[in-house]
Formats: structure tokens, C-alpha cells, sequence
């Protein structure tokens, strides 16, 4: 039976020209919010869903826009504005019927307080990442939307626009907006967010044709002092005038299976869900935002997933250079990272770091093994290759290969072979990164955060649910990425790897 919300929701959505297929259930539930789920079997191809673009709200479409565009916020910054004062307007927005459907923010890592983040994610990928994004997201506020609040006094409520708001708005951004096309950009898109995500298992896909018109129309928005919802009203509180849309005929379900036809098929003015397989009657009809690991899906919609093949973890440079600090002097490391570079070989980079990716199944990027290679070489070898080098000049327009401790080590990464790098020395070093990189969880063991885990209640206590998914996740790689560096030489006291590295690694000046 469908709820309060959701019967408004739908009053509103066929207000606006929305369409979609008889053989879709939209389910309500206080446990588990929304999904969408089929009556009967859905066909690859069916045309489950039309979401008209202006029925989209978008800094286009806002009753914000010459606010947003005079002050020059664009993207998400400029959504996230745009959100804000729709929620102002109350039952007077044009996207009442909407707006009310959705939670007030999803629970993003970016929403939870500093010490939630500290205590919880510690250790994690996420971690330094939030910190830093909670920082810049209050500079942005401060910066680009607080100063709006005096320019324009009489069409803004103050109240609705603080930074608790400002970063609600951008949690829903995260976790629900789509490109839409050239002229609209980023924006939230009704019916098509109610779809839940599920890694590889794509069942209904958004597609929108590209348009690069522009629209006249004025956009004549009332403030609603009250901020009061009318439930029935909410499907007549539309100013936009929107473009008469002639209702496609929807069939219902004959004999187990869902057609539904539409003459506008190809129209640039709507977006569309279409099935890309076979879904059978009663089954979940899952969207996927990507083939993300469980640090992504956390930090953009607030969940996770249970052996996610996607999952990796990171080694940051960083940690490597002070994995060598106790062996070498810092001349010799800079060193040694110069002739990995100039050998054209370079670690993954974000704005503030460079890191080593280490796979679900526990195989650490090639890269990381040839710059340990290169730490550890002796000094002859050392000096030979950096001879090689210097004497090839550019090493890029040199040969495909080069001598590296009377082997030879390709110029591509993708052709070196690991069997041929795994050295002893090496693999001391793989399992000294492990427990450094370990260490950073804190004391509770991967064992404590599973039992941990078995506690939780999924709905009761959702932080610390996905938090303890996303650590298991990553210890677990961890585990794998140790017996990798353990298996080739058979190493069993893993505990000890480093003072082994230390005794078989003269100190270099």
C-alpha cells in the first residue's frame, strides 16, 4: 500500500508530465526507504519511465536562477544554492510534491560531525579524504553563499540557507543527481533517484538525449512564509509553465509481461529509464551509479557493500618513504624516487597525495614493487642504472628496455615481470608497508570489527554499520596483500618483517 508521501509524490509527478509503466511498484518503507520494484516480468528495452527535463530541478529550472547566475556559482555549488531555496519556498515550490519525498540529507561521511568521522573511519580511505572535504565544503559556504544572505535579504530566509543546510544539499547532490544534458548540467531528476543502486547488476538504465537549447521562459516563484506542506495540494503548486506532454498509453500487465509505448520516443525534452535486461515479476529493479569499490559508495551515497569486488585500498607514497626512513638516509630515498621517475614510471595522484593502489585481490600496483626494487638495489647497481639513464637521455625517446641489475626491465610497467622484482629485500618491504598501513585501524583487530559488525543493526546504527563494512573490507584486502609478499619466499614472521628488511639492508648515507 503505498504511503502519504509517496501518493503526493505521484499526484505531483503526473501533474508534471512524468510517465511510467503500470508494471513498476514504488515501495515505501520506514526500514528500508525506496525502492522499485517490478508487478511482472519487464523485457530488455521497455521504456519504463519519461522524467520531463523542466520537471527537473536544476539551476535552469530554479526559481534561483538569476540569484545562482548574477553570483556566479555554476555545478554543484550552484545546485546545492538552488536546493536550499526550493526547500524555503515550502508548499509554494514549484517541486513541493518532490521534495517532500526525500529525506532532509542521506547519511554521508560528509554530514556526520568531526568526532563521528575521527572515531569511525579511522584508518579507512575515507578518512583524511572527509576531513579535508568538510573543510573545503565550509569554505565554499562561507565564501560563495553566506554573502548572498545580505545582497539579497528580501527574497532569502536566512534560516535556510546555514551551513547545516548547505551541506544536507549537498549529500542529496551526492547521492542523487544526474547529468542531464549540455544546457542543464548537473541536477536532481524525480522518479529516476527512487531506483536503488546495486555494483554490477544494472537493470534499467537513465539515458537523456543531448540538447543544447535555451529556454525563455520566466520562472515566477512565491516565498510561503509558513513553510507549511499541503499534501493536496502540493500536485497544483507548480509555476512553471511547463510544456503540455501527451501521455503515453500504459498497458497493464497481460499475461506476465509489461509493454509500454510512448509517441515521443527520441524527444530531446524528456529523459528516460529503459530496461537493458529481463527483470521477472516481483524482483527489485536495481540502477547502478558505477563500478565502485566501498569507499566510493559510502562517500557518495552513504552505503556499502558485502565483498565488493571493486574494493581496493591505497599505500600513499608517503607511507612508503617513512616504510624507508629507518633503513636509508633521505638523500638516498629522494634519489632513488628521482630514477623511478626519470625510468617513467609514477605512482596515482589526487589533488594533495600519490598513492600505490593494492586490488581486491591483494596485488599491489606493479609501479609500487619496481620503486621498492629500486630503493633496495645496491649501490653499483644503483649507480649503473642511473648511468644508463643519464646516457639515454630522454628516457621516453630511448630504448623499449634497459639494464637494471644485470636484468632487463621494460619502459612500460605493464610488461615488467613481477617474479623478476620480487626479491627477498622486496618482499621484507611489501610486508612492513602491510603493518604499517595496518596500524593506522587503531588496536581492535579485523576480528573485533567482525564481531562488531555482528552487533550492529543495519537500520539503528547505520554509521557504524558501513564504517565497520568498509574497514572489514579493507583489512581483508590487507590479509591477501600480506600472504602476496608472503608466498614467494614462503615468509611466516610477518611481525618481524621489518627488522628482517633492516638485517639484510646495509644503511646508506
Amino acid at each position: 500500500m503505498a504511503t502519504r508521501r509517496m501518493r503526493a509524490f505521484k499526484r505531483w509527478m503526473k501533474s508534471q508530465g512524468f510517465e511510467w509503466s503500470d508494471a513498476l511498484e514504488f515501495v515505501d518503507t520506514p526500514e528500508e526507504g525506496i525502492a522499485v520494484r517490478a508487478l511482472c516480468q519487464l523485457k530488455e528495452g521497455d521504456v519504463v519511465a519519461k522524467m520531463p527535463k523542466e520537471a527537473c530541478l536544476t539551476i535552469k529550472t530554479s526559481g534561483a536562477r538569476e540569484i545562482i547566475e548574477d553570483a556566479g556559482l555554476d555545478g554543484h555549488l550552484g545546485l546545492a544554492f538552488a536546493i536550499m531555496y526550493e526547500r524555503s519556498l515550502g508548499g509554494d515550490s514549484p517541486w513541493a510534491g518532490y521534495l517532500q519525498l526525500l529525506p532532509h540529507q542521506e547519511c554521508l561521511p560528509l554530514v556526520w560531525t568531526l568526532n563521528e568521522v575521527n572515531a569511525l573511519l579511522c584508518g579507512t580511505e575515507l578518512h583524511q579524504a572527509v576531513q579535508e572535504e568538510k573543510a573545503l565544503m565550509y569554505e565554499d559556504w562561507k565564501e560563495d553563499i553566506l554573502p548572498l544572505l545580505d545582497l539579497a535579504p528580501s527574497k532569502l530566509k536566512p534560516k535556510f540557507f546555514g551551513i547545516e543546510q548547505y551541506f544536507a544539499a549537498k549529500s542529496l547532490i551526492s547521492s542523487r543527481s544526474f547529468s542531464i544534458d549540455d544546457y542543464h548540467g548537473f541536477g536532481m531528476v524525480p522518479l529516476a533517484d527512487l531506483f536503488n543502486h546495486k555494483t554490477g547488476a544494472e537493470d534499467v538504465h537513465f539515458t537523456a538525449m543531448s540538447s543544447n537549447y535555451a529556454s525563455d521562459n520566466d520562472i515566477d516563484l512565491n516565498n510561503n512564509d509558513e513553510g507549511i506542506i499541503d499534501e493536496e495540494a502540493l500536485a497544483q503548486n507548480s509555476s512553471i509553465d511547463m510544456t503540455e506532454l501527451n501521455t503515453a498509453h500504459v498497458e497493464n500487465c497481460v499475461d506476465g509481461n509489461s509493454e509500454y509505448s510512448s509517441d515521443m520516443e527520441g524527444d530531446p525534452s524528456m529523459l528516460e529509464m529503459i530496461m537493458i535486461k529481463d527483470v521477472n515479476s516481483g524482483a527489485e529493479v536495481f540502477n547502478t551509479y558505477g563500478l565502485l569499490g566501498n569507499a566510493a559508495l559510502l562517500h557518495r551515497y552513504g552505503f556499502t557493500e558485502q565483498d565488493n569486488p571493486y574494493d581496493i585500498v591505497n599505500i600513499d607514497l608517503e607511507l612508503v618513504l617513512q616504510c624507508c626512513s629507518s633503513l636509508f638516509s633521505d638523500r638516498h630515498s629522494r634519489a632513488r624516487v628521482s630514477l623511478w621517475r626519470r625510468l617513467g614510471y609514477s605512482a596515482c595522484g589526487s589533488q594533495n597525495s600519490e598513492y600505490f593502489e593494492i586490488s581486491f585481490d591483494g596485488e599491489p600496483q606493479i609501479e609500487l614493487v619496481i620503486l621498492l626494487y629500486i630503493m633496495l638495489l645496491p649501490d653499483n647497481a644503483y649507480q649503473k642504472l642511473d648511468l644508463s639513464v643519464s646516457i639515454a637521455g630522454n628516457y621516453h625517446e630511448s630504448s623499449e628496455t634497459i639494464l637494471l641489475d644485470d636484468n632487463i626491465l621494460p619502459k612500460k610497467a605493464s610488461k615488467v615481470s613481477t617474479k623478476l622484482l620480487l626479491t627477498k629485500k622486496v618482499c621484507y618491504a611489501l610486508l612492513s608497508l602491510v603493518d604499517m598501513r595496518e596500524s593506522l585501524y587503531g588496536l581492535e583487530s579485523i576480528e573485533d570489527d567482525i564481531a562488531g559488525l555482528g552487533r550492529c543493526s543495519l537500520v539503528r546504527d547505520r554509521k557504524l554499520y558501513h564504517s565497520l563494512m568498509l574497514r572489514i573490507s579493507e583489512r581483508k584486502i590487507l590479509q591477501k596483500f600480506r600472504n602476496y609478499a608472503s608466498q614467494p619466499f614462503k615468509i611466516t614472521n610477518h611481525s618481524s618483517a621489518r627488522k628482517k628488511l633492516k638485517r639484510t639492508t646495509k644503511s646508506k648515507s
